[in-house]
């Protein structure tokens, strides 16, 4: 199947071919294309004239490069495009992937093979011929990593193609046109879309319902599918509508937290279990309570119907199981046996047995008619939190404490596999109704997907901010619901899930950002004990240094850029060779591990800071140690060399920050201020301030010369691990364990503006040379970077050189005008979601209407108030570094359209959830307000 582009003529010579024309000529043509209003462009001979003859009327410079039969060659040249294959399958299946690789090979460094590629993409938006190949372009360019932002691809028809991990940030996508295209791990922050048609949607996270106020620990699907229920710390159940993500209702009556609901088999019925010591039977339809079971003298960890819904078991604090009549309530039998706590029953599909999980240890099998124990199955080392029977009911999946899922053999007790994160323990187990794949929360934040065939995980499923307790398959096994300690339930497209993306990234918490001194790579050191050298505009993987054999704490580079250091836990210090990712050389000398190392500002040596207490200077040239600096009674776990590299500063687990002569040796100051652990110290770029972060919660401002608290910093909920300057020295970011990141204004005090994105601590954070960028690095093991001035980008084929600044509507909301920072403002109208373009007749009077009425917003003439709002675009993030592919849709200006998956979910929701704008919201809110 791989050959399948051999046929006719190899796609490859075609793509080279398209580098004899220039490439002018082809975003030339599009432009008199869509202005002539060709649709049916480069096949009909009276349109190939109606080109060449608006060419002729164009510019002396168009008609030098395009020539007398340029036209004709072009048109016969995009006719072979349509002919072949590449035209008419769906390049992105994985029986491609081999194909794909091996042309991306061939192309990736081709910038005018690129430009051809972003043609075809164009062409699509006026000739539907195209649709096929223009979808392949666009897959093969997103799995080359080409960086879309701030393009204009308004209007163009997509089907049967895959745009996972796409850039698109602060795109024109409006009048789009997208059938079966998977969106999964798209950045669309910053996109205007209006009046797109996305139908047939694939998209790994579906939802993320927000309703709880406190931990959701227990979820479960109807029978049919359609609803979700939930059960809450904060002693409610909901009920929420799958296809759109809406509540439905809110069940009160538990006085203490819910740890678990089940849906009885005809979907009429829901039984919950609480900290209350009793059950409750929910009549679905009126949302009252039938009955109460209150027998219990303890908590209720575990409720489950019997496949028939005649049963009822449940698990308790009391170390009990017990059988309840699901109609009457009446107790048939009390099962005994473990020595704890009873945290999880299941029946087996058959309905004959019941299996148990508890604080004990082990697993049991149960008779469930005469409630006689059948086996005891050993072999997990911790709590068994989970118990879940195969749908053909010959296994039995396990989770545990111990960090482990265990797969028994139901008939004879034997353990027939064991896998895991081995992370963190796995609080919830679940097999999808086909029986191919089993789903697993834990307490590492993350859901994760296992082959029950191979053990092998398929997929991981992060973006939580806690403990993932619960995890439940629809009863079609297309969804996969989840419930956390964040308070959140999130909803994932399972089918999607599944497709293979091959992604770099690390596997472990970020540790180290840093750039490089021209800004153009991005070096991280991770937990995963490897060092990966990035590329700043598109984040394509360059290089992965590997030789540490610990956790990697900290990365630096020359200021030549030639050169990286890092430190590690496993008490060694590399010098890597940047264009070859060759080690160079190995300083050994630090007898526990390196926290942090910087080189001087003349490159000529590296101080770096260690758990020994202490702070080596080395020569970098000769790699020999030239000093220990002692003074520190604790942890030295941040070191920075000043702009002239004639101190450096120390900060310490002992709370206490030391200025270091570097010539001497000396101690020349010692800082103390903080209360707690010193995390980071760091230079401003004139050398006159220091920056310190604490565990305190606190960032101090230090004058230098002498050694005076200037400014305390507070706003962060948590400890500050990272501070860094802007270039300029006007801005301090801090990164916090509290998932964010402070942007402070380093003369006033006052904090400018926080980031969130990070779904865990912020290790690390850095400036880019020019001060537009932000990079961070989190326990969430991903990179993101941040656009922290507005920064140009522009591009061929463009229309979209400024972002939306402000949105304003008319004051009888037909009409909305955009503002942009390159001061044009454009109008659409609301009905119809389409663009009022300088040609439309209407064009001149609504110009005119909005000139003399203010597009300021201030009072109109009628002395009404026009809605008007400010669009935040800046300060979004730009890329996401990320081993799994994370949606973003921030700022993301959404009118009419329609954005459906496969089965129905309406998906502006989810936008919503990211942070999109739905500006037919924001007119009903306003005129709500006013």
């Amino acid at each position: 199947m791989n050959c399948c582009f051999e046929q006719k003529e190899d796609l490859y010579e075609i793509l080279e071919k398209s580098k004899e024309f220039n490439q002018l000529s082809f975003s030339s043509i599009f432009e008199i294309l869509k202005e002539e209003k060709i649709e049916e462009l480069l096949s009909k001979d009276e349109n190939q004239r109606r080109i060449q003859q608006a060419i002729l009327q164009a510019d002396k410079q168009q008609i030098l490069f395009f020539g007398k039969d340029n036209i004709y060659k072009i048109s016969d040249f995009v006719n072979k495009i349509i002919d072949h294959d590449f035209n008419n399958v769906n390049y992105s299946q994985e029986i491609y992937r081999m194909t794909r690789q091996n042309l991306i090979m061939k192309i990736k460094d081709d910038n005018k093979i690129i430009e051809f590629l972003k043609f075809l993409v164009h062409l699509t938006s006026i000739d539907k011929r195209f649709v096929q190949c223009g979808s392949n372009s666009l897959n093969l360019l997103v799995e080359m990593k080409v960086d879309f932002r701030e393009q204009c691809f308004e209007n163009i028809s997509l089907k049967d193609t895959s745009l996972i991990g796409g850039n698109f940030v602060r795109c024109n996508l409006s009048g789009s046109v997208f059938e079966n295209v998977d969106i999964s791990g798209m950045n669309l922050n910053g996109a205007q879309l209006f009046n797109c048609q996305w139908r047939n949607i694939k998209i790994h996270e579906l939802n993320k319902l927000n309703g709880h106020t406190s931990y959701v620990y227990s979820v479960c699907f109807s029978p049919d599918g359609t609803t979700l229920a939930s059960g809450s710390n904060d002693k409610s159940i909901r009920l929420w509508d799958v296809r759109t993500g809406q509540q439905i209702a809110k069940i009160n009556g538990h006085n203490s937290y819910i740890w678990s609901v089940c849906f009885s088999p005809d979907g009429q019925t829901l039984a919950s279990g609480s900290a209350d010591n009793s059950i409750r039977l929910w009549d679905i339809k009126t949302k009252q309570q039938k009955l109460k079971l209150d027998k219990y003298s303890d908590k209720v960890w575990s409720v489950c119907f019997s496949p028939n819904g005649m049963m009822l078991a449940s698990g308790s604090s009391d170390n009990s199981i017990r059988l309840w009549t699901a109609k009457t309530g009446q107790e048939k039998a009390k099962l005994k046996g473990h020595r704890n706590r009873v945290f999880s029953v299941c029946f087996s599909p058959n309905g004959t047995t019941l299996a148990s999980g508890s604080y004990d240890k082990s697993i049991r099998i149960w008779n469930s008619k005469g409630g006689k124990k059948i086996k005891k199955l050993d072999g997990h080392e911790g709590i068994v939190y989970s118990v879940c029977f195969s749908p053909d009911g010959t296994s039995l999946a396990s989770g545990s404490d111990d960090k482990s899922i265990r797969l028994w053999d139901v008939k004879t007790g034997q353990q027939k596999a064991r896998f895991g994160c081995r992370t963190d323990r796995v609080w919830s187990v679940s097999y999808s109704p086909d029986g191919t794949t089993l789903a697993s929360g834990s307490e590492d934040k993350c859901t994760r997907l296992w082959d029950v065939k191979t053990g092998q995980q398929k997929a991981e499923l992060g973006g939580f901010e806690g403990t993932v307790y619960s995890v439940c398959f629809s009863p079609d096994s297309t969804t996969l619901a989840s419930g956390s300690y964040d308070k959140s339930i999130r909803v994932w497209d399972v089918k999607t899930i599944q497709q293979k993306t091959n992604r770099n990234g690390h596997t472990g918490p970020v540790r180290s950002v840093n750039f490089s001194p021209d800004g153009a790579i991005l070096a991280s050191g991770s937990y995963d004990k490897s060092i990966y050298i990035w590329n700043v505009r598109t984040g394509e993987q360059k290089l992965k240094l590997e030789g540490h054999s610990d956790f990697v704490m900290s990365v630096c580079f020359s200021s030549d850029g030639t050169t990286l250091a890092s430190g590690s836990q496993d008490q060694t210090i590399r010098l890597w060779d940047v264009k070859t990712g060759q080690q160079q050389v190995k300083f050994d000398g630090h007898s526990n591990t390196v926290m942090s190392v910087c080189f001087s500002p003349a490159d000529n040596i590296l101080a770096s800071g260690s758990y020994d207490n202490s702070i080596c200077l080395w020569d970098v040239k000769t790699g020999h140690q030239k000093v220990k600096l002692d003074g520190h009674n604790d942890w030295v776990l941040s070191v920075n060399f000043s702009p002239d590299g004639a101190t450096l500063v120390s900060g310490s687990y002992d709370k206490s920050i030391f200025i270091w002569n570097v010539q001497t040796g000396k101690q020349i100051a010692k800082l103390d201020g903080h209360s707690s652990t010193i995390y980071s110290v760091n230079f401003s770029p004139d050398g006159k301030i220091l920056a310190s972060g604490s565990n305190d919660k606190s960032i101090r401002l230090w004058d230098v010369k002498t050694g005076n608290q200037k400014a305390k910093l507070e706003g962060h909920t948590y400890g500050v691990h990272s501070v860094s300057f802007s270039p300029d020295g006007t801005i301090l970011a801090s990164g916090s364990y509290d998932k964010s990141i402070g942007l402070w204004d380093v003369q006033t005090g006052e904090q400018k503006s926080k980031l969130y994105g990070h779904s865990d601590k912020v290790q690390s954070s850095c400036f880019s040379p020019d001060g537009t960028i932000l990079a961070s690095s989190s326990d969430d093991t991903s990179i993101r970077l941040w656009d922290i001035k507005s920064g140009q980008y522009k591009s061929k084929l463009d229309d979209y050189s400024d972002r939306v600044s402000s949105v304003q509507f008319s004051t009888d909301t037909n009409i909305i005008a955009l503002g942009s920072s390159d001061t044009r403002i454009r109008f659409w109208n609301v009905q119809t979601g389409q663009q009022i373009l300088p040609s439309d007749n209407s064009f001149k009077g609504i110009q005119t209407a909005f000139n003399n009425q203010n597009f300021s917003g201030k009072p109109n003439s009628e002395g009404g108030q026009r809605v008007q709002f400010q669009i935040a675009t800046s300060n979004v993030t730009l890329l996401i570094i990320s081993k799994q592919p994370i949606f973003q849709a921030q700022g993301a200006l959404i009118l009419k359209g329609e954005f459906v998956n496969y089965y129905g979910v309406d998906l502006r929701s989810l936008f919503k959830e990211k942070g999109s704008l739905i500006l037919e919201d924001q007119i009903e809110y306003s005129f709500k307000k006013n």
